[in-house]
């Protein structure tokens, strides 16, 4: 089989009516936080099942939103300095450095290898007097096992943030992930489940917290927000457009982006069904295949959950482990993108050094089995034709061409 067949992380990801949406906010002259974002905003707060969402510029973004709403100063549940947070060793660098701006002090916890969510039990022997909340990150579209993890949270009264960056849509107990805490974020980068090229989301429930978000996202004002009037009041000598009532940053949205994010998130069942579907034929395929002789295996769903795949996680078998490299460059001349497992474990990136995160190498050791023998490739939006399923599936088994 000589010919190239192209398969990236993701194709055709806009439609024309997409594209349509786009070009129709340009033409309105109302670029930024208008009309059309707001009504993004409550469309997907009411279809996830929470009280408030509020668009960012990216799921990084929605992050680091969270993660300053808990140590803000107008926050009636603030968190002091130095408290800690929980969160998997296997996760993206902008689910970690909020922590860490925010003067927190990240607690890593090891992974399951079944299912490269978080450990729950390394989870409960790493929380202290100091532990004030998790940060959990739902892995390539999977759940952690939500029902013990609400406990735990529960009998040390920690807060819950849920990166759901990459699982938009996916439920545990029928309910929508990213709901279950007091935060929830989502991404809406270009390979993800719905894309606006970059945006995201944070959902939440309480009031207070909500209006601290708008703040926080727009500078640090008091524009927009239920808090405007008090402050007014009391600053009278001001002018009352820009009143800046805490810290803040600049991650609003554009309206293109959200035009484009509303018109696909209206899909967004569609497209997780069709994921779903993909996922299920490249594995069917390999597994049927006379070459198969579990040289790969594939995430643990629990039984609760239902998942919203953004990619296909992949586990090479551990005798493959030392050829993992070539292989992957292999794929990807193959025209087969691919990538690992988020960030590996983040104790091993070149940033770690400079903070003290470690204590021993074997806490960590599901975690670093995950980096060296896992990566994902993507799934589209699309069906896959046979002649694509054959392709993956003898790419994939050039894997035994390396030993």
């Amino acid at each position: 089989m000589n010919r190239i067949y192209k398969y990236p992380l993701l194709s055709e990801a806009f439609s024309k009516k997409d594209i349509n949406e786009g070009i129709n906010v340009l033409r309105s002259k109302h670029i930024t936080m208008s009309k059309i974002t707001k009504k993004f905003e409550k469309h997907f707060a009411k279809k996830m099942g929470a009280k408030y969402a509020l668009m960012t510029n990216s799921g990084s973004s929605a992050n680091l939103l969270a993660i300053s709403c808990l140590t803000n100063p107008l926050s009636e549940k603030k968190i002091s300095p130095n408290s800690e947070v929980i969160i998997p060793s296997i996760c993206w660098s902008t689910s970690l450095w909020p922590i860490i701006q925010n003067n927190l002090k990240p607690v890593f916890v090891d992974v399951e290898l079944e299912t490269f969510n978080i450990d729950i039990n390394d989870l409960e022997n790493k929380i202290t007097k100091k532990t004030k909340a998790i940060m959990l990150i739902h892995v390539l579209g999977t759940s952690t096992n939500m029902t013990k993890l609400l406990k735990i949270a529960k009998k040390y009264k920690l807060d819950l943030i849920e990166d759901t960056c990459e699982s938009l849509g996916a439920k545990y107990n029928k309910k929508k992930l990213g709901t279950f805490g007091r935060f929830g974020t989502y991404s809406f980068y270009y390979s993800h489940q719905i894309t606006s090229g970059e945006g995201g989301m944070i959902v939440c429930n309480d009031t207070k917290d909500y209006n601290i978000l708008k703040s926080l996202r727009s500078h640090g004002w008091s524009r927009d927000t239920n808090l405007h009037n008090s402050f007014k009041k009391n600053y009278k000598n001001l002018d009352d457009r820009f009143l800046f009532i805490g810290p803040g940053y600049n991650v609003r949205p554009t309206d293109v982006q959200a035009a484009i994010a509303l018109n696909q998130f209206k899909r967004l069942n569609e497209f997780i069904k069709i994921r779903n579907k993909n996922r299920n034929k490249i594995i069917n395929t390999l597994k049927i295949n006379n070459k198969w002789n579990n040289q790969f295996s594939f995430v643990r769903v629990d039984d609760n959950s239902k998942p919203s795949w953004f990619g296909l996680p992949i586990l090479i078998n551990k005798r493959y482990t030392h050829i993992k490299r070539k292989f992957l460059n292999h794929l990807s001349k193959k025209g087969i993108e691919n990538r690992p497992i988020i960030s590996g474990n983040f104790l091993n990136q070149p940033a770690s050094k400079f903070f003290n995160f470690r204590s021993t190498k074997m806490d960590f050791k599901n975690a670093d089995e995950v980096e060296n023998r896992g990566f994902f490739i993507g799934l589209h939006t699309k069906n896959l034709n046979k002649f694509g399923l054959k392709y993956i599936s003898n790419c994939l088994f050039d894997i035994d061409k390396f030993i």
